[in-house]
């Protein structure tokens, strides 16, 4: 077997398994953001604002239907990982024959509802008249390549699962540039504007889906599945929708509050929400260090929890609070000396640099909030407490809707009380969190003490 990429974390340092493990993973994420950077940067920049306004008000519409997928798909991975780290071999080619079910089912379902329900949702957002059509045609478009996105994600989450991060991240850098000359091909040689930016994102989630399967089928013998393994099985499927849907629930009530958030950032008109999608993609940037470091965890509390090693999954906690803090506190200087410079890469109408800016001066004081709704959550999810994730995406609901109609009613605030939702929202989220953690349910979750 080719074990060259797969780490067993359930022995040696857990940090130097996180930090070994993460460090693909951020260089991963950075490209993936590339996609809407470079749609944002292109569409600001040769399209105008109102398509850049159009573009950003899809953004919580299209992370709702990603989710349902995206959400079975991190599922999957914590099966594969416990079942890695029990060393139940046959456990992990039975979960990857059965992923395929689950994704191909979920992600025709979710496409084909976000193509149907676009026009009335973006309504349901006071989506302004004069950019409606654009974000219409976005979302449609995007919503057309979920199974792209479902795939890759899955194949990207066993992987992952069996400790290698590095794999995945040589398709996202070829579909990242694949993405980039596409851009500018479809919107500045071809004039397709907001069609353009979407289909061109499409095409290179599918080139990364594609490629992460056929070097799995080839390199990975777990891969390589014959006919019987390829038979349904009833149980496994049960326990990726078991640990998938809660996840993807998460992300779709979340989704759902920043959708309500996104209305109330529409009713300030197009230049606020220009500069609101701005803060958002840098957010993206920003978030990327805890998102690489909670899938880290993951995998590395997946691995732990299935050989049954507590301590170790606690140490690895430890140590990743410590990391987040410290990149936390290295942020906040950086917005506020280079800001205005940062949101002057994406739109060159001062009004709009000007908001951001000191938007982004609010944000950055609630970064550790942010890292630490990634941490602990990561190791619960690890751990198989995905019960949990429907509270904190609750909680996340409701701080996020609560915040922002009260924020928003107080006349001096303004429309600034939509990045302190923001940051309000984050602190009380990671607060919930943490309690989680420290009440130790996540300790007798295995999936494979279950089985």
């Amino acid at each position: 077997m080719n074990t060259k990429n797969i780490t067993d974390m359930t022995v040696g340092s857990p940090a130097r398994h996180i930090l070994k493990f993460a460090l693909p993973l951020l260089i991963g994420n950075f490209f993936q953001q590339l996609y809407n950077m470079v749609d944002s940067i292109v569409v600001g920049n040769f399209v105008g604002k109102n398509a850049l306004a159009a573009v950003g008000t899809c953004s919580s519409m299209n992370f709702l239907f990603f989710s349902l997928s995206s959400g079975l798909a991190i599922g999957i991975g914590i099966i594969v990982a416990q079942y890695f780290g029990a060393k139940d071999k046959k456990n992990v080619r039975s979960t990857i024959a059965n992923s395929f079910y689950v994704l191909i089912s979920a992600s025709l379902v979710v496409s084909t509802l976000g193509i149907l329900l676009a026009p009335a949702l973006l309504r349901l957002l006071a989506t302004p008249d004069n950019i409606i059509g654009d974000s219409i045609t976005y979302m449609r478009t995007t919503c057309a390549g979920i199974i792209g996105i479902a795939f890759y994600n899955g194949a990207a989450s066993i992987l992952r699962a069996l400790g290698d991060s590095r794999t995945p991240l040589y398709f996202l850098i070829l579909a990242s540039i694949v993405n980039v000359v596409l851009d500018l091909t479809f919107v500045l040689s071809l004039g397709l504007g907001v069609f353009g930016v979407a289909l061109a994102t499409i095409i290179a989630q599918a080139i990364s889906a594609a490629s992460c399967l056929l070097y799995a089928y080839r390199r990975v013998p777990y891969f390589r599945l014959n006919k019987e393994e390829l038979r349904p099985h009833r149980a496994i499927i049960a326990k990726s929708f078991r640990l998938g849907v809660p996840m993807a629930l998460q992300n779709s009530m979340i989704a759902i509050s920043c959708m309500v958030l996104q209305s109330v950032v529409n009713s300030f008109g197009d230049t606020v929400m220009a500069a609101f999608t701005i803060t958002n993609r840098v957010e993206q940037i920003v978030q990327q260090p805890y998102s690489s470091l909670g899938a880290a965890l993951t995998t590395y509390s997946g691995q732990n929890i299935g050989a049954g090693k507590i301590d170790r999954v606690k140490k690895g906690f430890a140590q990743c609070t410590l990391i987040a803090l410290v990149f936390s506190l290295l942020l906040i200087p950086l917005a506020y000396l280079f800001g205005h410079r940062i949101v002057g890469i994406f739109v060159r109408e001062n009004d709009v640099i000007e908001i951001g800016y000191k938007a982004l001066r609010i944000t950055s004081l609630c970064y550790f909030g942010l890292g630490m709704i990634y941490v602990p959550r990561a190791l619960l999810n690890g751990c198989g407490d995905t019960a949990f994730a429907m509270i904190n995406g609750g909680s996340e609901v409701i701080c996020r809707i609560l915040f922002s109609q009260l924020l928003i009613r107080i006349p001096a605030l303004g429309y600034w009380a939509i990045w302190i939702t923001t940051g309000a929202t984050w602190a009380v989220t990671a607060l919930v969190c943490v309690a989680r953690y420290f009440q130790g349910k996540w300790k007798t979750k295995s999936i494979v003490k279950q089985t």
